[in-house]
C-alpha cells in the first residue's frame, strides 16, 4: 500500500506540474529574457512587456497562458493515440529533448535536421530500412567482403544511426511537432506547415510567432527554461496515458464481473432447465399411463355401431331379391337389351358365348310365362 501511495503522490505532483507552471518558476529560470532590441521581430510585440538595458523582457503571463493551451492540445492528441515529434538540435536543448522524449517514449531529432524528413518521408523510410539491415547480426551483407568494404559499411551504419536514432521506429508522419528555437529549426517548421501538421514551439523575440500554431513565448537559450517547458508538456502526455491505462483496467474489471455474473446466471438457468425437463418427463409418463384406458373404450363403441349397419344391408338385399319375382317381364326385357348391347360391343369368342347363354335363359323364362 505504501508503494501505491507514493506512486499516487508522484502522479499528483506531475499533474500539478503539467497544469500549473507558475509565474515564479518561469521567472527563476530566466524565461523572461529576450534578445537585443535590434534583433527583435515586429510581430512579437504583443508578447513583449518592456525594454531594459537594450534587451526586451517577455511577458511571462502570456507564456503561462500559451503553455496551458499547448498542454491541452497535447492531451487531446495523446487521447487519440497520436504521435509527437520533438525537435531540438542546439547544444542547450539536445540532452533535454532526448531525455524527455525517451521518458514519454516519443520520437525526437537531436542531430542535424535532414531536408525532407517530413515532406520526403518515403526516402527517410528507405534509409531507416538500410540502417536496420546493417544492424542485423550475421546478415548476408557482410559475407565475402574485404576489410575495407566492411569498414565502409560500419561507417555508413554509424552515420545512419546518428541521423535516425530518434525516428528509427516512426512508421508514419507525426500528429504534432514540438520545436525548440524556431529560428534554428526553420526547415522543420516549414515542412510541418506545408503538410498542415500543428506545431508547438518555444518562440524568442527574434522569431515570428504568427507562423507557429501554438507559440510559447520564452527564452529559448536558457537551459532551465527549456527544461521546465518541455517537462511540462511531457508530464501532460504521461498524465493522459495513466488515465487511459486506468480506464482500460476499469473496463477489464467490469468485463470480468460481467463474465462471472453471466456464468452464475448460466448455472442457475441450467438448474431451471433441468427442473423443467424433469416436470415434462413426469407429465409424459402420466399421459402414457392414461392412453390404454382410452383405446379400450373406443373399439367397444365401434362394434356397437357396426352391428345395426350389417343388418340394414341384409334387409336391403332381401328386398331387392323379392322384387323380380313379383314382376318377371320387366327385368327380362332389360336383360335382353343388355345382352344386345354387349354382343354389339364385343368381337371375341368369349363374349359370344356369354350372349348365347343369356339368350337361352331368356327363352326359358318366356316359355314358363306362356305355360302359366
Amino acid at each position: 500500500m505504501d508503494n501505491l501511495e507514493r506512486v499516487n503522490v508522484s502522479n499528483i505532483q506531475r499533474d500539478n506540474m503539467a497544469e500549473q507552471v507558475s509565474f515564479k518558476d518561469l521567472l527563476g529560470t530566466g524565461a523572461h529574457f529576450g534578445h537585443v532590441t535590434r534583433k527583435w521581430h515586429p510581430n512579437y510585440e504583443p508578447y513583449i512587456l518592456m525594454e531594459r538595458n537594450g534587451v526586451h523582457i517577455i511577458n511571462l503571463e502570456e507564456t503561462v497562458k500559451h503553455l496551458n493551451t499547448a498542454i491541452d492540445f497535447v492531451k487531446k492528441i495523446v487521447e487519440k493515440n497520436g504521435e509527437i515529434l520533438f525537435v531540438g538540435t542546439k547544444k542547450q536543448a539536445k540532452d533535454i529533448v532526448q531525455q524527455e522524449a525517451d521518458r514519454c517514449s516519443m520520437f525526437y531529432i537531436v542531430e542535424r535536421w535532414l531536408g525532407g524528413t517530413l515532406t520526403n518521408f518515403s526516402t527517410i523510410k528507405k534509409s531507416i530500412k538500410r540502417l536496420k539491415a546493417l544492424e542485423k547480426e550475421g546478415s548476408s551483407i557482410y559475407e565475402n567482403l574485404t576489410k575495407k568494404e566492411v569498414q565502409m559499411l560500419n561507417r555508413e551504419r554509424l552515420k545512419l544511426s546518428d541521423q535516425h536514432r530518434g525516428i528509427k521506429d516512426m512508421r508514419r508522419l507525426p500528429d504534432a511537432v514540438i520545436i525548440v528555437d524556431v529560428d534554428r529549426e526553420i526547415t522543420a517548421l516549414l515542412e510541418a506547415i506545408k503538410l498542415e501538421i500543428p506545431v508547438i514551439a518555444m518562440v524568442d523575440t527574434n522569431c515570428d510567432p504568427r507562423i507557429v500554431t501554438y507559440p510559447i513565448p520564452a527564452n529559448d537559450d536558457s537551459v532551465r527554461a527549456i527544461q521546465i517547458i518541455i517537462s511540462a508538456l511531457v508530464d501532460a502526455i504521461l498524465e493522459v496515458r495513466d488515465e487511459n491505462a486506468k480506464k482500460e483496467e476499469d473496463i477489464a474489471e467490469v468485463i470480468e464481473k460481467d463474465e462471472t455474473i453471466v456464468a452464475k446466471s448460466g448455472e442457475v438457468s441450467k438448474d431451471i432447465i433441468e427442473d423443467e425437463i424433469k416436470v415434462v418427463k413426469i407429465s409424459e409418463s402420466d399421459k402414457k399411463v392414461d392412453k390404454p384406458a382410452q383405446t379400450d373404450e373406443k373399439p367397444k363403441k365401434v362394434k356397437a355401431v357396426k352391428k345395426p349397419k350389417v343388418e340394414k344391408k341384409a334387409e336391403k338385399k332381401s328386398t331387392t331379391k323379392a322384387k323380380p319375382k313379383a314382376v318377371a317381364k320387366k327385368p327380362v326385357i332389360k336383360a335382353a337389351t343388355k345382352t344386345n348391347t354387349t354382343s354389339k360391343k364385343t368381337a371375341t369368342g368369349k363374349t359370344t358365348k356369354k350372349t348365347t347363354v343369356k339368350k337361352t335363359t331368356v327363352k326359358k323364362a318366356i316359355k314358363e310365362s306362356e305355360k302359366k
